[in-house]
């Protein structure tokens, strides 16, 4: 499998403090990474800057075969980033409907496919935002991020703090993405969901990869070591 999007020694800060050390990584072409550590170990400052939403001290960010380094966010969007972020988001003003139709663009991804995805959205669909759910406005951030026709889908911590039940029905309709093809860098931090998920995984560990493979190689010598509080 080709790489579609590769992270090369990327080097990041926030004002005077270094956020990631070098940190190197990819996801290749229908493939489902996961992205773990303990909390602020830098998983989201990486999901950000793939997206070219925070500048490189030093490094390169390549995304189908370009290099998108110095890109805009909205550029690289266009390209086929297609992200889901933590906290959820959406305009709290607009009705699903329009969070949905905001950002879309023509292809495989419209409104009657993110609606067959998550029914709940056709249901609300003239709800304002604000007034869904958490495990709702998660939904319909997943499904404003695939009307963007996304070629990888970025997600960050797309279950947490949702009830069970709405995080199982968050986990299968991500399944159903990967077995449709549909390359994904995710961060979360449920073993029992992400593993069985993952192709790979990749820990980080003070803002640098500190280990990678994989899911049958994950022990419990390596939970312990990088993501036990």
């Amino acid at each position: 499998m080709s790489a579609l999007l590769e992270l090369e020694d990327l080097e990041v800060f926030y004002g005077a403090s270094q956020a990631l050390f070098g940190v190197s990584l990819h996801v290749a072409e229908g493939e489902a990474v996961a992205l773990m550590g303990r909390n602020g170990m830098g998983k989201s400052t990486t999901i950000a800057t793939a997206c070219r939403m925070l500048p490189l001290r030093a490094g390169r960010v390549r995304f189908a075969g370009q290099d998108i380094s110095t890109w805009p966010s909205f550029r690289a969007a266009r390209l086929g980033l297609g992200l889901v972020p933590e906290g959820r988001r959406c305009f709290p003003n607009l009705t699903v409907s329009e969070n949905l139709v905001a950002a879309a663009r023509p292809g495989y991804w419209d409104m009657a496919r993110v609606h067959g995805l998550f029914p709940r959205l056709q249901e609300r669909e003239s709800q304002l935002a604000a007034t869904l759910s958490g495990g709702e406005q998660q939904m319909l951030a997943i499904g404003r991020a695939l009307m963007t026709n996304p070629r990888l889908l970025l997600l960050d911590e797309a279950t947490e703090g949702l009830a069970p039940v709405i995080r199982r029905e968050i986990w299968a309709a991500i399944t159903k993405l990967k077995t449709e093809g549909l390359s994904i860098l995710l961060v979360d931090k449920t073993l029992s969901e992400i593993l069985p998920f993952a192709d790979r995984c990749v820990i980080l560990e003070r803002g640098a990869v500190a280990w990678q493979g994989a899911p049958s190689e994950f022990t419990r010598e390596v939970e312990d070591a990088y993501l036990s509080v």
